[in-house]
């Protein structure tokens, strides 16, 4: 660690810090710092920041502190401490604005599907609210997967660093597309610029389909990846990626 940049430990140690402080207070922890459906009444504007520095449990924490340590190093190293924390920031923020853009959607076309079949929004939003609160007869016009969806999206609760730190992962490829990362499982070597791309298939495989391996916002690290990748484009063509900002 004596040669990690004084920015990542930094960040480590927020994060940990954040993960620690809200072990003792899960009000605070889900309803306050957790990002939330924009159209809930637990959202907070703030809360687009704050659920960068939120994690599930240790393993999430852990896999996402390796991953800032390994690749957030090199680039500190290439384009100084302010240029990284603008990058990383904005790759989490995009995470989170294409996760809520997802939720919008879903949320949307089952809504409107039932307000066709002819109920009225306060229906609607009782549906929202307690996921149950609907007639029977419902289900035989949509099917009780979608209804559990548009709940489930409308009260879900996001945490991680995971969308930051694909934004990291998609600079790294783009800086050094020739080196070779070494996998957990199975492990054998890969260069860069075939990883990001198998990650991001896996994302959009899962995101699409119920086949989610567990309770993972698929489209939140699809936003970090895509936000790292219009920021590197755009630095790229301007020959921005290699400035420092220190």
């Amino acid at each position: 660690m004596t040669s990690t940049p004084r920015i990542i430990i930094h960040l480590l140690i927020v994060n940990i810090i954040f993960f620690v402080g809200t072990q003792f207070s899960s009000e605070i922890s889900n309803d306050v710092l957790s990002l939330h459906y924009f159209e809930n009444e637990k959202f907070i504007v703030s809360q687009i920041f704050t659920h960068i520095f939120m994690h599930g449990n240790e393993v999430h924490i852990a896999f996402n502190m390796l991953a800032l340590w390994m690749f957030g190093s090199t680039l500190v190293n290439v384009w100084g401490n302010n240029k990284f924390l603008f990058f990383y920031f904005s790759c989490g923020v995009g995470a989170a604005l294409v996760q809520l853009t997802a939720y919008y959607l879903n949320i949307q076309s089952v809504t409107s599907d039932l307000l066709s079949f002819g109920l009225t929004s306060q229906d609607v939003n009782n549906i929202l609210l307690s996921g149950r609160y609907y007639d029977q007869s419902i289900l035989d016009y949509i099917s009780e997967k979608r209804l559990a969806s548009m709940y489930l999206d409308y009260n879900a609760v996001v945490v991680g660093a995971s969308g930051a730190i694909y934004g990291v992962i998609v600079a790294f490829a783009f800086l050094f597309p020739n080196s070779k990362l070494m996998l957990l499982f199975p492990p054998i070597p890969i260069k860069a610029k075939f990883l990001v791309p198998l990650l991001i298939v896996g994302d959009i495989f899962f995101g699409f389909t119920s086949a989610s391996i567990g309770p993972i916002a698929h489209f939140a690290h699809l936003g970090g990846a895509l936000t790292g990748f219009i920021m590197m484009w755009y630095w790229k063509r301007n020959q921005f990626n290699n400035r420092r900002w220190n």
